[in-house]
């Protein structure tokens, strides 16, 4: 007969499993510090000894990594999405920057549209709170804080989703755009009338999400994205100009 035995699970097989299940979600982020080991331990209700088997496994796994005197983090697992040498491919190339902006067109109007259907009422709640904190930051001079909200208004999303592939995939992405990869974000908020137009575009994709209207959400995200790609053509031809007319003005001093 095709029956086993069953055996009661190991203990620290069950916190494996957890963990592992905590970061597939997304809810345990790259770089993020786990409790203490003995509170940890308590929230668990698992020995010491036990914990330390589990985390041994996924330090070995890649998932988890030890700082010295600093405790255990998640591993960055996203940081092997891409290479080095293609990230500075990336950077070298202007047209790295459309297709990157494609990309997420395609890839996070699906994510809106999932979102306005599968998202649960506590996933657009967080999604309409980094909203708010958005308009909070718009009143600002400095405009480092709404650029930083504009990406974690956008990751809320994708996490609203709950397409653990497609989450996975676009915070890869998105911390190559952290860095400057792509773009600078924080230049495009840097001017007045373009800082009013992204806040009203967010404003627009949050009320689709939260009257959970998958084809308006879909299309606030298509506009969004469309303006920023057309912002981008526009800066990129006005610093072409600019070095064109450097040239002229060079060549004037010297006649």
């Amino acid at each position: 007969m095709p029956f086993q035995r069953i055996e009661a699970e190991k203990l620290s097989h069950s916190v494996v499993r957890q963990i592992e299940q905590l970061i597939l979600r997304g809810i345990l982020r790259p770089g993020e510090r786990l409790p203490s080991e003995r509170e940890l331990s308590e929230r668990l209700g698992v020995s010491r000894p036990s914990l330390r088997e589990a985390v041994a496994e996924l330090q070995a796994r890649g998932l988890l990594a030890t700082r010295a005197g600093a405790g255990i983090y998640v591993a960055d697992v996203l940081g092997s999405a891409f290479s080095p040498a293609l990230i500075r491919l990336f950077a070298a190339h202007e047209e790295a920057v459309f297709d990157y902006l494609a990309f997420r067109r395609d890839l996070e109007g699906i994510a809106a549209a999932r979102a306005a259907i599968h998202g649960s009422d506590t996933d657009l709640k967080v999604i309409d709170t980094v909203f708010a904190k958005m308009e909070a930051a718009h009143s600002k001079r400095n405009p480092a804080d709404e650029a930083e909200l504009d990406a974690e208004f956008h990751l809320a999303i994708i996490e609203a989703s709950h397409n653990v592939i497609l989450l996975h995939m676009m915070r890869s992405t998105f911390d190559l755009l952290r860095e400057g990869v792509f773009f600078n974000r924080q230049i495009m908020f840097k001017n007045r009338t373009t800082r009013d137009l992204l806040l009203e575009h967010h404003r627009a994709i949050n009320d689709a999400l939260q009257a959970r209207d998958p084809e308006a959400a879909r299309e606030a995200v298509r506009v969004h994205l469309g303006f920023i790609e057309q912002a981008l053509e526009t800066q990129k031809k006005a610093e072409a100009n600019e070095a064109v007319a450097r040239l002229r003005y060079a060549h004037e001093q010297d006649r």
